[in-house]
């Protein structure tokens, strides 16, 4: 694809990649429009981004891409856009239940939090951005989020002017109810419409006299043209620059069994080098419960039936030769790309040899701790399985 053709700027956007019939297959949101959409056109692409987007890319046939005034206008359009046309890619991209939402509560005087897994807006794929967006947003519109009513002091919040003073009655309803349908069209990215909302607000309050609050709101709109977001700025530079690693996830695979019987599979995952346990899986084992390479396809294979599971960059199982072809064979047969590695033990089962790295050697130590701990949790579900009356008999793993 050639990107120069769509005279990408170098401004913060939201960029749309789009496959047959103009069905959009992913959004992202940067900082820079033009670095980003040429970033995707790396030959590194897998590496960086991993086999997901680079299939996505195969099937993207066309770019169109939304300018924005500042990275936080970027970072709630892509929120919106993503939740409205919800594209395939990025559905998979990330298991729904690690994503972050802003939600506002039902309250007569709403809290604004951060919630995971779902909420009012979002989703926004890294909480880091998303904190540092609120940080943003709260000096221009004050919020509730952890004060309760009827304190006999202002809130901290409310000390250093995040809050409206809810706690001690400052603000009515009605005016707190205004400020958060201020909130709900900024987090809509419907800037413009929420300026002319403020613009009418302040004539109303000059037409009255009251040039108070007059200039209250038009220090609002001041600061909605001039966004700060240099935090914002410097957090997608930091994470542009760890991509590889940050992104980088590894799956290591492993069996335990005593005969061939109660034979169980585990998935574990590293992530940025480090356990991410939540996404670790177990199997039961169905068929041959002898046979270590069958066993080890009947868990790929019922793996890879899930497409709602991010995918990897990388795949580690325990074993030689027979378990690197046997995987590799499954993600053929799932139309799948992903790099296979197998760690060879000896006879302490200390791992000895690494078969088919081809990966940096920075990848090495997070390679035998997915491998290792791989190995440590799938003795403790063949030893939750057997119960205690079953006996301590050595595993065969």
């Amino acid at each position: 694809m050639n990107i120069n053709k769509y005279k990408l700027p170098d401004l913060p956007g939201v960029y749309f990649f789009l496959g047959k019939k103009g069905k959009i297959l992913y959004i992202g949101k940067a900082t820079n429009l033009k670095d980003r959409v040429k970033s995707y056109m790396s030959k590194t692409v897998f590496d960086t981004r991993g086999p997901l987007i680079a299939k996505m890319l195969e099937e993207a046939k066309k770019i169109e891409f939304i300018e924005t005034n500042s990275v936080l206008e970027a970072l709630l359009l892509e929120a919106s856009e993503i939740k409205k046309h919800q594209p395939i890619y990025n559905s998979k991209e990330k298991d729904d239940k690690s994503y972050n939402y802003v939600t506002f509560t039902k309250d007569d005087f709403p809290k604004v939090l951060i919630t995971r897994g779902s909420g009012t807006y979002g989703p926004f794929p890294h909480g880091g951005e998303l904190k540092e967006a609120l940080k943003i947003i709260r000096k221009i519109f004050p919020y509730r989020d952890k004060c309760k009513l009827g304190q006999s002091k202002l809130c901290f919040n409310a000390q250093i002017y995040l809050c409206p003073g809810v706690c001690v009655g400052q603000i009515s309803k009605k005016e707190y109810q205004k400020s958060i349908k201020h909130l709900t069209l900024f987090f809509e990215a419907k800037k413009s419409k929420l300026i002319k909302s403020l613009e009418k607000e302040m004539k109303m309050f000059a037409g009255k006299h009251e040039f108070e609050e007059a200039e209250k709101i038009k220090r609002k709109i001041f600061a909605l043209g001039h966004i700060q977001d240099v935090a914002l700025l410097k957090h997608d530079l930091e994470a542009s620059t760890r991509n590889l690693e940050a992104n980088f996830r590894i799956e290591a695979y492993d069996t335990a069994h005593i005969s061939g019987t109660h034979t169980v599979g585990v998935m574990t995952v590293v992530e940025n080098s480090e356990l991410n346990k939540n996404q670790y899986r177990k199997f039961k084992i169905q068929l041959d419960g002898n046979d270590d390479i069958a066993n080890l396809k009947e868990i790929l294979t019922r793996r890879f039936a899930h497409l709602e599971w991010k995918f990897p960059n990388l795949i580690v199982v325990d074993g030689g030769r027979g378990q690197i072809n046997v995987t590799k064979e499954v993600l053929r047969k799932a139309g799948l790309d992903i790099n296979v590695v197998s760690v060879v033990k000896d006879d302490k089962h200390k791992a000895r040899e690494i078969l088919g790295n081809g990966q940096s050697r920075a990848l090495t130590k997070s390679i035998l701790l997915a491998n290792l701990e791989a190995h440590r949790f799938a003795i403790q579900y063949h030893r939750k399985l057997r119960g205690k009356g079953f006996g301590p008999p050595r595993l065969d793993v």
